[in-house]
């Protein structure tokens, strides 16, 4: 719950210290007197890490200075435009401070037309507020009851402080109903999404339980779900789509029986009308009785009768660039150019503000490409050394250099790199700001280094090979280089190795399967309570463990523990390895256990369509070779995502090794062939991409017969009278810690 402020509006000497300088040095340790190293030292090892790790392969610039001097302690192309994704919410949210201040607060005004004693109509005339949700609605409805307001003929929401352009540049280059694409307004709420519960229904083929949050008159249902037998992969889609003055939610999809009910978010289409009708239903909950809700302005002779008014603007900066919310940022660039330039608020007059800013911290206009406030998608362009020239700036300015110091994630503490450069030194003393699109990524702010000096950084990665693990694994061993330059050499030869592509892994001693029975028990039994406060626990026996099975197990602990989270899910895919005796071994230790491991949290993500789960499922089909049961079970999961994500199975066969989609394509076939559905959806939905006139069609009609053949084979093999399981080599022996 955002808290909120509401209220109505009538309540509304020289020697001295020379010798303390001279005493203060005489009493350092010698080690502190020592001259830094030199900076040459740093740079090798930046150097080495981008050289030896895919950002060699990568489109990367790179600046590192001091915050006071400007010494550059480092560069790689500073100069170059590049994509900074996310990072330009450093950008947006620096200029808002500078002009804005700190202690600026957004206001949303209530006003009323009184007619006797009731209201013939109730304005609500938003400042374009981004911190409004259902908590603080409930608490202005009741201010308004507390006031004495019983009837109001017409709810009328007010959204002139913006223009009628809700979607900002950018937003145009993806399709969607996500959240993170969910439009500005002046008046919104709940970041402008609905959160949609699905859960399943009390018996197969029931429909699935679908409820919303907030309910309101703006929002209607569609429910197509179908409850499923229990342990199938879940596939649920949801669409937004505005009809008609209203918001229809429709969900289709499958949902596993006794599988927990999973909330996902959803934009919505007319921000003014979601908070109108919200907050007419809560007043009627407080029994307030209200007639229509629409849109119009604010009439000149309306009485204001209440404020509300949002947390200082420093709070929202924080919860800005802490969670990287793409609706804040766009807020305040409007809000920018409506408090500056003069209502309404557009995004031309918020990024004109944003130019004579970064003018005066030294980034001249005509020097970069900024369209919108959040980065998202391919429509900014800034380079390292720019967004440098920004923190450095902002680093010198006291009234507002608190609150944005403070606003910035903190590694392996908070915000989105909560979970990242864990147990190095840039843990608690790297500030900075993450920024995630396709094919980039990047990570600009503060860092403390070894020798207590804090550096400014910028990083930014675009167009890498492959995929992103091994991109974020050295931005974050650069990270840890920036923390540990300036100090121990060991600190800086630790980072390196951080950053280094896996090759041909040194041996490590593995447990034989009962004691890694013993060892993956504990771990799994925490990731059975559901419970996200288990996951420091799990990352940190993560952090310390060697044997790859036993980290694969703890690696699943972490994403049942958070199912939900973005971080969670990433740990865990990063850790399915493609060495089949990986996860055989941790099958023969926890393959009796139901739920088995690996597999049906593997199945569960790529039934929702992720596209790395796909992958690293199709990467897992060759370890059906080493066990009758784990291929049986390979062999379901495959069948169950094929009936929930059949187009996105197809691709991930597709873009796999030959050998691995051939072993997808044999566990498949025996999947279909034992699925007890009558009329399994993925043959047609096969036919039908076969039907396209297109690479994707031409592999699609090559892959049916081989399909069909696959599952020939399983049922004829079905029909054998006896069935001989291929044992599995286990064991405790020593075997490389990763696959290939």
């Amino acid at each position: 719950m955002l808290p909120s402020s509401t209220r109505p509006i009538s309540s509304l000497p020289a020697l001295p210290a020379l010798l303390a300088g001279a005493l203060a040095v005489a009493l350092l340790p010698p080690a502190a007197l020592a001259a830094d190293p030199p900076p040459r030292e740093a740079a090798r090892a930046f150097a080495a890490i981008v050289d030896g790790s895919p950002l060699s392969g990568a489109r990367v610039g790179i600046l590192v200075s001091a915050v006071d001097t400007g010494e550059v302690i480092y560069a790689r192309d500073p100069d170059v435009l590049l994509n900074p994704a996310s990072n330009v919410k450093l950008v947006t949210s620096a200029a808002a401070l500078d002009r804005l201040g700190p202690e600026y607060r957004f206001a949303t005004e209530f006003l009323v037309e009184p007619k006797g004693g009731a209201a013939r109509a109730l304005y609500v005339r938003g400042k374009g507020d981004p911190s409004i949700v259902t908590e603080r609605l409930w608490a202005m409805a009741g201010d308004l009851q507390h006031l004495g307001v019983k009837r109001i003929g017409e709810l009328v929401v007010d959204e002139g402080f913006f223009d009628g352009e809700r979607t900002g540049p950018g937003y145009d280059q993806e399709e969607g109903d996500r959240a993170y694409l969910a439009p500005a307004g002046a008046l919104s709420l709940n970041f402008n999404a609905v959160a949609v519960h699905v859960g399943p229904g009390d018996r197969r083929g029931a429909r699935g339980r679908v409820e919303l949050e907030p309910a309101s008159d703006y929002l209607e249902i569609e429910n197509r779900t179908t409850t499923v037998r229990a342990g199938s992969p879940r596939r649920v889609i949801i669409e937004s789509v505005a009809r008609g003055g209203r918001q229809r939610i429709v969900v289709k999809g499958r949902v596993p029986l006794g599988s927990r009910t999973q909330p996902q978010w959803r934009r919505i289409e007319d921000p003014a009308l979601y908070l109108g009708h919200t907050l007419a239903r809560l007043l009627e909950l407080r029994g307030v009785k209200v007639g229509k809700v629409r849109a119009g302005a604010t009439p000149e002779g309306a009485r204001l009768v209440l404020v509300a008014q949002s947390d200082p603007l420093g709070e929202i900066v924080r919860r800005l660039n802490k969670t990287s919310n793409n609706f804040v940022a766009e807020q305040l660039l409007k809000t920018l150019g409506a408090e500056v330039k003069g209502a309404p608020g557009t995004w031309p007059k918020g990024v004109q503000v944003v130019e004579e800013f970064l003018a005066e911290a030294g980034v001249p206009r005509g020097t970069y490409v900024m369209k919108n406030g959040s980065g998202l998608n391919d429509t900014n362009r800034f380079s390292a050394r720019q967004l440098v020239t920004l923190l450095r700036a902002m680093y010198g300015r006291f009234p507002i250099q608190p609150e944005y110091l403070a606003s910035l994630p903190v590694a392996g503490r908070d915000g989105t790199i909560r979970w990242r450069m864990e147990g190095t030194g840039a843990a608690g003393r790297l500030r900075a700001k993450t920024g995630t699109l396709e094919n980039v990524t990047s990570l600009s702010g503060y860092v403390e280094d070894g020798a207590h000096r804090t550096l400014a950084f910028a990083v930014l990665v675009n167009d890498y090979p492959g995929r992103a693990a091994g991109v974020r694994r050295a931005v974050d061993a650069l990270g840890a280089a920036l923390a540990a330059s300036g100090g121990p050499p060991a600190g800086l030869e630790a980072a390196v190795a951080q950053g280094k592509e896996p090759g041909p892994a040194a041996a490590v001693a593995v447990a034989a399967t009962t004691d890694l029975a013993r060892s993956a028990q504990p771990y799994y039994a925490l990731a059975r309570t559901g419970d996200p406060r288990n996951e420091p626990f799990l990352r940190g026996a993560l952090r310390a463990e060697t044997d790859p099975a036993l980290r694969l197990a703890i690696a699943e602990a972490v994403y049942l523990s958070d199912p939900e989270g973005e971080a969670a899910r990433r740990s865990f895919l990063d850790h399915v390895t493609p060495d089949a005796r990986v996860l055989g071994r941790l099958w023969s230790a926890m393959g009796t256990e139901e739920p088995p491991p690996v597999v049906p949290s593997i199945a569960e993500l790529a039934g929702e369509g992720v596209p790395e789960a796909l992958a690293k499922l199709v990467e897992l089909a060759p370890a059906a070779a080493l066990d009758g049961a784990l291929a049986a079970r390979l062999a379901e999961a495959l069948a169950g995502v094929a009936a929930s994500a059949p187009d996105e199975l197809v691709q991930a066969l597709r873009a796999a090794r030959a050998s691995d989609a051939d072993a997808a394509v044999g566990a498949l076939g025996a999947g279909l062939a034992r699925s007890d559905e009558r009329e399994h959806p993925f043959p047609p939905a096969l036919a039908a991409l076969a039907g396209r006139q297109d690479e994707l069609g031409a592999y699609a009609r090559a892959l049916g017969p081989r399909l069909e053949e696959a599952r020939h084979a399983a049922e004829a093999v079905r029909a054998a009278p006896v069935l001989v399981p291929v044992p599995v080599p286990v064991g405790g022996t020593v075997v490389p810690a990763s696959g290939r």
